[in-house]
């Protein structure tokens, strides 16, 4: 009829639907509390791992980039005269004994520059011209010298004579286990332990062993190449620990 109200037509299918879709609801299930509390932590461990790692990178690069800068930007015509060593070998963590009775770990030299000599107590011609030389080295460095520590082993129990003793009050004197020894330094083949200076880095690495016999000329040339590795490490290595 014409005066039949369109309102009060019956409601299409489509309509219907569109009204089912909007009232419809989608029920999503809550994580459990004890689950939100695990997921936090560790989100919390990989963030203070990612830190730590970060701070250690950065504590890293100033020795990385010195060693760069020593190692593969230096000119290509200078070449050192001490033999490199490669992997380095770290400090071994085993107790020396000064000439006083006192134990005292080899790691606690680390922090330091060290130019290591090894000897009997009975120190000869050729030992004591060895440390002379050491001595030498290290004086030759200046102002540089303090982060620089001459350390002699001796790695048996011989009596150590009073004059050497005086000889050797500035620097550090150890007996040692004589396998230990070599089970951390190497000399050259054909030589023997007591024949080279070997040079540890202020982390505690064997990193370089010069020739056997040392004579002055070639005290020299070492000598250069400690200056060298001193200006390369500058700007992370200091005066630390000192002599005793």
């Amino acid at each position: 009829m014409s005066g039949t109200n369109s309102s009060d037509a019956p409601a299409s299918p489509r309509t219907e639907a569109a009204h089912d879709h909007v009232l419809g609801l989608t029920v999503y299930e809550l994580p459990e509390p004890g689950q939100l509390m695990a997921d936090a932590g560790t989100r919390r461990t990989r963030t203070g791992r990612l830190k730590l790692l970060l701070l250690f990178l950065v504590s890293l690069a100033p020795v990385v980039a010195s060693y760069f800068t020593y190692y593969v930007i230096r000119p290509q015509t200078t070449r050192s005269f001490g033999q490199l060593i490669d992997p380095q070998r770290p400090l071994p963590d085993v107790q020396g004994t000064d000439l006083q009775g006192q134990h005292q770990p080899l790691l606690a030299l680390k922090g330091q520059w060290l130019l290591v000599s090894v000897g009997p107590g009975a120190c000869d011609g050729a030992c004591q011209q060895q440390l002379y030389l050491q001595r030498q080295l290290r004086e030759g460095l200046g102002k540089d010298r303090d982060r620089l520590d001459r350390v002699w082993l001796v790695e048996d129990d011989a009596p150590v004579s009073n004059t050497l003793q005086a000889a050797m009050h500035d620097a550090t004197v150890l007996r040692v286990d004589p396998q230990a020894l070599r089970q951390w330094l190497q000399p050259q083949e054909g030589s023997a332990l007591e024949d080279h200076l070997y040079l540890v880095d202020p982390l505690g690495h064997w990193m370089m062993r010069f020739p056997p016999h040392l004579d002055v000329p070639g005290a020299e040339r070492a000598k250069r190449d400690l200056e060298r590795l001193l200006r390369a490490s500058s700007s992370w290595d200091q005066p630390g620990r000192g002599t005793p």
